[in-house]
C-alpha cells in the first residue's frame, strides 16, 4: 500500500496552520482524506471547495441523500471513512 506523507496539526504552520483551523472536525483532528495534501496548500484548498460544492452546492439531491451516496460508496470500497 502506498503511504503519503501528511503534517501533523501540531506540526502546522503558516498558511497549512490556517487552513487546517478552518477544516478542524469536533473530535479535534483533520481527516486524513484532506491532510494528504498537507505538502501542498493549494491542492488542499481546491479539494475542500471540491467538496463542499459537491456536498453543499445547488443538486436536486438533498444534503442527507448525499452522504447517504457517501456511505454506500465508502462500504463498496471498504474505506472506514
Amino acid at each position: 500500500m502506498a503511504w503519503i506523507n501528511m503534517i501533523r496539526e501540531d506540526e502546522a504552520q503558516g498558511g497549512l496552520k490556517e487552513a487546517y483551523d478552518k477544516l478542524m472536525e469536533p473530535w479535534g483532528g483533520v481527516d486524513n482524506i484532506m491532510k494528504i495534501h498537507s505538502l501542498n496548500v493549494p491542492s488542499l484548498k481546491s479539494h475542500f471547495k471540491f467538496y463542499a460544492t459537491l456536498m453543499r452546492g445547488k443538486s436536486d439531491l438533498s444534503l442527507i441523500q448525499r452522504e447517504m451516496i457517501a456511505v454506500v460508496v465508502s462500504a463498496a470500497n471498504q474505506c472506514h471513512y
